[in-house]
């Protein structure tokens, strides 16, 4: 594998249940199309062959803040006030459009508002596919990495929307708190948004990083009950206190990464502190005093939404256990060698539980990276291609979202259960006060 590794090729894992979710296709000669999830994960799967000079996680991830090549998508934003008091504030919605003249300086590049006119005709009885997309940690539609896979896909007829976390992409922040590692609120509402304004659209999701996490904890709340028809997730982090222990562990994890990132928070925090400082529980010297990322979670994040440690928040809004509730066909891609969302985070066996997941590893690629010669990412193919492909092969009215049984094998005696495991079962409980 190390010679192999010499001109960049990696190896590509996959791991699955036993018997992946069957997949109803349009077409009757099923011979010729993949007819479950793993067949399909693997038939969207190139090889994966990327830069040799780029030959581990970090050089890979690194190379991130290395000028990159440019892929325009014009995006047209929408403020949404949250229609539940109990997450009252707004965020923004940015929608991928036809290119346009014009900018607006006080949004990222290519983003302008929609008139008010524009906006009230945007519904559509179309059947056109449309992607939901969660950015990563203090990103946003600007992002280059999400670009990489909306590029394909707005050139195949989809419509698609990033929702941006509140506060980022320089949107405001109008009440005083942050968004989470499981603030599934805001999508929550999109999603139903674009089902009352788009009835016939199918709709899908694409996460990636943090909002991968928030996208399967997402994915989980919602059950059978989920209004997608299929996601990805590219570089979950999954297990964010084991991951927070394993930046801790190194140098490069600490002074490195855990400090790139407690910056770029910190940074975000300055653009609302103005907002932000309208929250008492939150002491704003202590997190302008702040590093590390997970310092950042302590004085924060704990304050704002009541956790009394960062662990406790980490355990409480990990995405790991939120998989064994999905209940929608899933395709995660993820490299062993990610630095920041570490191996040792990766549920495996619980993808080897649930026919709803298929885990795609490769053994190079860094965190949202892949970088290939050219400049290109190697993930976009398959997380586009699966998308694409699932759109224009898959009966959708026909998938299941029952599962052939059980998570977990619950507690009983005489092969009678008196108890289950519970996957979403969430400690933070927000109430609307009278």
């Amino acid at each position: 594998m190390d010679f192999w590794r010499l001109f960049g090729y990696a190896k590509t894992s996959f791991y699955h249940h036993d018997s992946p979710l069957f997949l109803p296709t349009k077409n009757t000669k099923t011979g010729e199309q993949p007819t479950n999830l793993l067949d399909l994960c693997k038939h969207v799967t190139p090889v994966c062959r990327l830069n040799p000079l780029l030959f581990n996680g970090h050089l890979q991830t690194f190379w991130t803040a290395v000028k990159s090549q440019d892929i325009p998508i014009y995006y047209k934003r929408r403020l949404f006030s949250a229609e539940e008091p109990q997450f009252a504030g707004t965020f923004a919605v940015d929608f991928a459009v036809n290119p346009y003249e014009g900018t607006d300086e006080s949004l990222p590049p290519r983003t302008t508002y929609y008139n008010d006119g524009e906006f009230e005709d945007i519904g559509s009885m179309d059947t056109k596919p449309m992607l939901v997309t969660l950015h990563g940690l203090s990103g946003g539609s600007h992002e280059i990495y999400l670009r990489h896979v909306l590029r394909p896909i707005v050139d195949a007829g989809w419509e698609a929307c990033v929702v941006n976390s509140r506060g980022c992409a320089k949107s405001k922040i109008t009440t005083g708190v942050l968004y989470n590692a499981r603030a599934t609120w805001d999508v929550r509402q999109v999603v139903k948004w674009l089902r009352r304004t788009f009835p016939n659209r199918p709709l899908f999701g694409i996460g990636y990083s943090l909002g991968a996490n928030i996208l399967v904890n997402y994915l989980g709340e919602e059950g059978e009950s989920c209004m997608l028809n299929a996601a990805v997730i590219c570089s979950n982090p999954w297990n964010l206190e084991a991951g927070n222990l394993a930046l801790q562990r190194t140098w490069l994890g600490s002074e490195v990464y855990s400090k790139t990132m407690g910056t770029s928070m910190k940074k975000l925090f300055e653009d609302h502190v103005d907002a932000i400082s309208k929250n008492p529980r939150v002491d704003i010297e202590k997190v302008r005093n702040i590093t590390y990322l997970y310092e950042f979670d302590r004085e924060l994040q704990g304050p704002t939404w009541g956790y009394p440690t960062e662990g406790a928040y980490y355990r409480d809004a990990s995405s790991c256990d939120s998989l064994m509730a999905v209940r929608i066909p899933l395709f995660a891609i993820h490299a062993e060698d990610d630095p920041i969302a570490v191996k040792e985070a990766i549920p495996f066996r619980e993808f080897q539980q649930s026919p709803f997941g298929v885990l795609c590893t490769t053994s190079l690629g860094g965190h949202l990276s892949w970088f290939e010669n050219g400049g290109g990412r190697w993930f976009a193919k398959p997380a586009s291609q699966f998308l694409i492909q699932f759109f224009e092969n898959i009966d959708l009215d026909k998938l299941e979202k029952k599962p052939g049984e059980k998570a977990g094998n619950g507690i009983g005696l005489g092969g009678k259960a008196l108890a289950s495991f519970n996957p979403m079962r969430r400690k933070l409980q927000i109430d609307v006060e009278p």
